[in-house]
């Protein structure tokens, strides 16, 4: 690494102090928390264009992200990991700007400060949130007990994918009974992707108190649960109360036989958006305006899964990143220059794609549904192209 990416990127565990100049110029501190997609679009606009009047600094644990739209095809054994890969430093490197390898503790809106897991805080002048979706253990063990002992969470996907190739090995010596719990689109796609991988072991979706694929049109659920009954997957509508070793006990009264229990249930809020001050939706994600910013602290915005609802439409591709990241981008350059900001308008409908883990896929747009190994095609391609976007090449 040569001497620019070592003043850009910064490892230590002690707050930044900003750089005077001459004069006693301090500049003003803009924090990027997290690197989800949006943020990954900031990224390469700052290496395009960099921001001036602002300290940059990017907040996020690990050296890379694994793209979601690409993680079943790795469970099904169609990527190797490396394929489904972001690295962060190539793009970190360009931006030229400061990265903090820490997670968040807590924020505190009032004091304009980031507290870390170490101990240590960061003041911000202006703060982007776009951390990925989260899987809430402590409020997910209050309704499920057991499941931080005996279940594999899908969340955080750096973990699950580190602990998959254990399963897979452990199913290839003997046939498993797998339940995955959550029938959303991230639920169907992983059975049918496990499905793939270890076609000898019985697998259950469990889909809660609603239908597999209840947030899509009629049309669409058909296909998906066409799709399940035609690979062999047990389809129960039932919720899961508890885990055990061995069995999962379901709201019925029921207990289903499982070797593997998988949590696939929806994204959640994390848990340190609670005490931050923020104004917040009912379900605990940042509330925000048409412009991606907090409707209760203008130096605030969010965009993503940490954001609401209504800025997180269901695509599973990685189409709606590209359109939300040049309208966050755009905002945070006229925050800092004092200009007016972009309204950003996310899309009524949105394409869909979901693996069914054996080289087809179904496609929904609206009320639209198809499936089929074209849709494959189309996924794959979609996919590969938008991790290609933030690979290490220049862009």
């Amino acid at each position: 690494m040569n001497a620019d990416s070592d003043r850009a990127i910064d490892h230590s565990h002690t707050e930044p102090v900003p750089q005077e100049d001459s004069r006693g110029y301090q500049p003003r501190q803009m924090v990027l928390l997290g690197a989800g997609h949006a943020h990954l679009h900031v990224l390469q606009q700052l290496a395009a264009s960099p921001l001036v009047g602002a300290r940059i600094n990017l907040v996020a644990p690990q050296p890379r992200q694994l793209y979601s739209g690409l993680l079943p095809g790795f469970v099904a054994g169609r990527y190797a990991l490396e394929e489904c890969v972001l690295h962060l430093e190539p793009l970190v490197r360009r931006a030229g700007i400061r990265w903090l390898t820490r997670s968040v503790r807590g924020l505190d809106a009032a004091t304009q400060t980031v507290l870390f897991d170490d101990g240590s805080t960061l003041h911000y002048d202006w703060l982007s949130v776009n951390t990925g979706p989260v899987q809430n253990r402590s409020r997910i063990e209050e309704t499920m007990p057991g499941a931080r002992e005996h279940a594999l969470f899908v969340r955080p996907m750096e973990t699950f994918a580190a602990l998959w190739p254990k399963v897979a090995e452990m199913g290839a010596n003997k046939a498993l009974r797998i339940g995955v719990i959550g029938a959303g689109a991230a639920g169907i796609e992983l059975a049918m992707a496990v499905r793939q991988r270890l076609p000898n072991s019985a697998i259950t979706l469990l889909s809660g108190d609603a239908p597999a694929g209840a947030a899509y049109p009629p049309k669409a659920q058909n296909l998906m649960q066409a799709a399940l009954k035609a690979r062999r997957i047990t389809l129960i509508q039932d919720s899961a109360v508890g885990v055990k070793s061995g069995e999962v006990i379901l709201q019925s009264g029921a207990r289903l036989a499982c070797d593997v229990p998988l949590i696939a249930i929806g994204a959640q809020a994390p848990p340190w958006l609670e005490a931050s001050g923020l104004a917040l939706d009912p379900q605990g994600f940042i509330a925000v305006d048409a412009n991606q910013r907090s409707t209760s602290h203008a130096n605030v915005f969010a965009a993503g899964d940490v954001s609401t609802r209504q800025d997180r439409p269901l695509a599973r591709s990685g189409v709606y990143a590209v359109r939300a990241g040049p309208a966050l981008a755009h905002n945070l350059a006229a925050v800092v220059a004092g200009q007016n900001l972009k309204v950003h308008q996310p899309p009524a409908r949105s394409l869909n794609l979901l693996s069914c883990g054996d080289g087809r896929a179904i496609a929904i747009y609206g009320k639209l549904a198809a499936q089929g190994r074209w849709v494959w095609w189309l996924k794959d391609y979609i996919d590969r192209k938008f991790a290609g976007r933030y690979s290490d090449q220049p862009g």
